[in-house]
Order: C-alpha cells, then sequence, then structure tokens
C-alpha cells in the first residue's frame, strides 16, 4: 500500500481548503490580516507554514514491552473413562438363589453380587475330606513297615556273619582231618598204626566235609535272607511315597471341592458401582456367564491424544487440567504417556488420574485438557496489535532505531482477559499499538510512548 501520496493528497486538499474556504481562520493562524488587500505572497508563506505545522510523520502509540515467563501448555481435547471396568464372571455352573443388586449400587470389594445354589457339593467335599483322612492314616502304617523291613535285614546280616565263621571253622576241621587221614594213611602204610585209627581218620574227614556243607548252606540262607530284607525295605519304602502320594491326590481333591464351594459366591473385585443389575434369582448361570458389571470412578482417568510435534513437552507427573462438558474443572496428574503411537493418527495416549470421590464425574464426559510444559519466554500484549503482514503472517509492528518501523513475527501461546501471549520477540522491544495498520517497514512515524503493564 502507497500512503505517502495519499497523505500528500489529503494535506494539500486541508491547504487549499483553508486557503480558499476558511481563509480568514488561516489568516488569524498566520497572524496575517485579512482582506482583499491582503498580499498574495504572505498568502503563500501562510500555506507553508500551515502545512509545516501540520507535519509529515505519522503518529503512533509505542508500548515498552519487556518479556516474562509464562507456563507453557499442550492443549488436548480428550475424554473421561473409568479407572477400572470389569464384568464379573461365574467359573462354576448352578441356579442363583440371591437376590440381585440392581444397576446405579455402589459395592464395596468383596460384596456379595450373585450366589448359586450348592447341590450335590457339599457332598463332594465331605467324601474329598474323608479320602484324605483315610490317607493321611495310611501314612504312619507304611512308614512303621521301613525300620521293620531294616531290623529284617540287619538279623540277616548277623547270621549270614555267623554262617561265615562257622564255614571257616569246618574248612579247618576239614584240613586238620585231612592232614590226620594221610598221616594215618602212612603210618600203616609202615605198620606202625593199627586199621582203627585209619577208619577213625577217614571217618573225621568226612564229618569235616559235611560241616562244610552244612556251614555253606547256612551262609547261603543268610544271603537269601539279606536280599528278601532288601526287597522288603523297598516295598516300605514305596509303600511310604504311595501313601504321600494318595495324601496330595486327596488333598487336591478337598481343595477342588473347596474351590468349588468358593464358587458359588461371586463376588466384587474392587469397590465401584454396578453399571449392570445383577443376574436374576433362579437364572441359570454357566462357566463364563455375566453376574454383573462394576465400574471404579475414583480416581477417574482423563484420556487425551497428544500430537506427534507436541508429545516431547509432556512427561509423566506432569500437573494437568480440564474442563468438563459439564462446567466443571478438574486437575491431576499425568500418569501414563503411550511410547507407540497409534498407526492411523499418529498420536499418543496419554492418561491423567483425576480424584472423584463424590463420583460426580462420569465415565465418556468430553474434556478439554491442558497439560503443563516447559515454561517460555513471552510477552503480553494488547490483542489489538497483533497485524498481518503481506504474505499473511500473523505479528506486530516494532520501532526499530531512527524510529522507523518494522514488521515482526510472533507465535501466539495464549489469549487472556489482559492480552496474549506471544512468543519470538526480543527479550526487550518498542511494539505498536496503536496506528500500526497505517505504516508498512521503512517508515518513520512519530510516537508517544507508554508502559505496558505486564
Amino acid at each position: 500500500m502507497r500512503l505517502m501520496p495519499l497523505i500528500t493528497a489529503v494535506l494539500v486538499a486541508v491547504s487549499l481548503f483553508y486557503a480558499v474556504i476558511q481563509r480568514d481562520k488561516l489568516f488569524a493562524i498566520a497572524g496575517i490580516e485579512s482582506g482583499p488587500d491582503a498580499p498574495l505572497a504572505e498568502l503563500e508563506t501562510a500555506a507553508q507554514e500551515a502545512e509545516s505545522d501540520e507535519g509529515n510523520l505519522i503518529k503512533v502509540v509505542v508500548a515498552r514491552s519487556t518479556s516474562q515467563i509464562v507456563d507453557n501448555a499442550v492443549v488436548l481435547r480428550g475424554r473421561t473413562e473409568a479407572a477400572r471396568e470389569v464384568e464379573v464372571r461365574s467359573e462354576t455352573s448352578g441356579k442363583v438363589i440371591s437376590e440381585p443388586r440392581r444397576k446405579g449400587a455402589f459395592v464395596n470389594a468383596g460384596d456379595l453380587l450373585c450366589e448359586l445354589d450348592p447341590g450335590t457339593r457339599e457332598a463332594s467335599l465331605i467324601e474329598a475330606r474323608a479320602r484324605l483322612a483315610d490317607a493321611e492314616a495310611r501314612l504312619p502304617v507304611a512308614e512303621a513297615a521301613v525300620p521293620e523291613a531294616v531290623a529284617r535285614r540287619a538279623e540277616a546280616q548277623s547270621r549270614l556273619a555267623e554262617a561265615q565263621a562257622r564255614l571257616s571253622e569246618a574248612n579247618s576241621r576239614l584240613s586238620e582231618a585231612e592232614m590226620n587221614e594221610n598221616v594215618a594213611e602212612q603210618l600203616s602204610a609202615g605198620g606202625f598204626a593199627s586199621e582203627t585209627r585209619v577208619v577213625n581218620a577217614a571217618a573225621s574227614l568226612e564229618s569235616a566235609r559235611a560241616g562244610i556243607t552244612s556251614a555253606q548252606a547256612a551262609v547261603d540262607g543268610a544271603n537269601a535272607l539279606i536280599i528278601s530284607s532288601e526287597a522288603g525295605i523297598g516295598a516300605a519304602r514305596a509303600g511310604v511315597e504311595s501313601a504321600g502320594a494318595q495324601i496330595v491326590s486327596a488333598q487336591s481333591g478337598v481343595a477342588a471341592a473347596e474351590r468349588e464351594m468358593a464358587n458359588l459366591r461371586v463376588t466384587a473385585p474392587f469397590s465401584g458401582l454396578l453399571e449392570t443389575d445383577a443376574a436374576e434369582l433362579g437364572s441359570l448361570l454357566q462357566p463364563g456367564s455375566p453376574c454383573a458389571t462394576i465400574i471404579q470412578l475414583d480416581p477417574i482417568k482423563l484420556v487425551g491424544f497428544v500430537p506427534e510435534a507436541d508429545v516431547g513437552k509432556v512427561e509423566v507427573g506432569a500437573l494437568a487440567g480440564a474442563r468438563l462438558a459439564s462446567g466443571s474443572e478438574v486437575q491431576g496428574r499425568v500418569t501414563f504417556l503411550s511410547r507407540s503411537s497409534d498407526d492411523s493418527t499418529r498420536t499418543f495416549r496419554v492418561e491423567i488420574n483425576v480424584p472423584n470421590a463424590d463420583l460426580s464425574i462420569r465415565d465418556g464426559e468430553t474434556a478439554d485438557i491442558l497439560v503443563r510444559a516447559d515454561g517460555r519466554s513471552a510477552h503480553l500484549l494488547p490483542q489489538s496489535a497483533l497485524t498481518l503482514d503481506d504474505d499473511g503472517r500473523i505479528g506486530v509492528r516494532l520501532l526499530a532505531e531512527g524510529d522507523v518501523t518494522e514488521f515482526a513475527p510472533v507465535t501466539i501461546l495464549r489469549d487472556t482477559i489482559d492480552g496474549v501471549f506471544v512468543a519470538g520477540l526480543a527479550d526487550s522491544v518498542n511494539v505498536v499499538v496503536i496506528g500500526q495498520e497505517y505504516v508498512v517497514d521503512g517508515i518513520q512515524v512519530a510516537p508517544s510512548y507508554q508502559e505496558n503493564s505486564q
């Protein structure tokens, strides 16, 4: 826009108006007597002086502004979400015998939601406990058989030692009898011993041989007894292990029966509100059949999605606030920031925990969320000070050295009732707040200053 020719034309028109139409006033201002005899030179001089008094510079108002650190925030659009929501289901089959709780009721953790008919489960539990008692009674008997078998083995080992001693003695007697017989036969052959001595020696030899046979039989019997006792020990120990296995099996049966009995009572896993009615009295539930749906609203979560350009500004633990669709305002802290973005929107899920002791905040309400980020240096300016350059960029007109104007682009951080916070300027600047629309870059102006209150 070419403003100087326009301004010059306006000034000339004003001068001609005063020179022709309001000549008397012009002469009064210039101190020249009016009338037909006034010299033309004086009239021209008065017109020139009047034009000089008006001046050629555009008057503007300039505010001296100093930057300040302001809290920054990431703006999100999100919703409220229950902290937990569970559809409680039955783990066994049975007919409901309890009165149903109605939706909207508050329940504490452990409160009964559905109770099922036990049927024959109590008898099964009694039978399982009886089997356990029988198995536990058999264990001491099996354990007592082990030391008995060990004692029999020790006795067999003692008999074996005794039999081996007798066998050794019999071997000695056999050697002695063989030697006596040999001596008797030699003496008898030389005529120095009678036949009777030879016969007795032979009889002693046979007796010694019979003793060896008897002693060997005793040794074999003792070895057989040891083998039998070893087998008895193995059998006794196997009996102990079998009794232990029977106890474990019986304990498992008792635990299963008790679990079945416990599953007859479907309880609330946590404190919250019933979102649906509990199963109706008389209805049949199967394993996996729903009993009721329960939600926890204290604390409640604010869920939003951060663009990837702003995800670096959000940290876990940061303070956050939100305005709900109902108009209420809440505060909390960031508890979760996703490390993986949504494939379709390229945004990151953020969760904020908010206290909700009175349960006034409902699940699924729309929320405008602000997450506090690191502060930035900014200037607080009146919104009217903003302007656009020829390229459509938003910014302000600054007063440079020599009272010359120049355009500076800015970034709007926040809009308040006192003005707008803008970033992108030096720490201390002179901003044209009135008249910025009538100047362009490089125009010298006549400024009047005001201090910009921060």
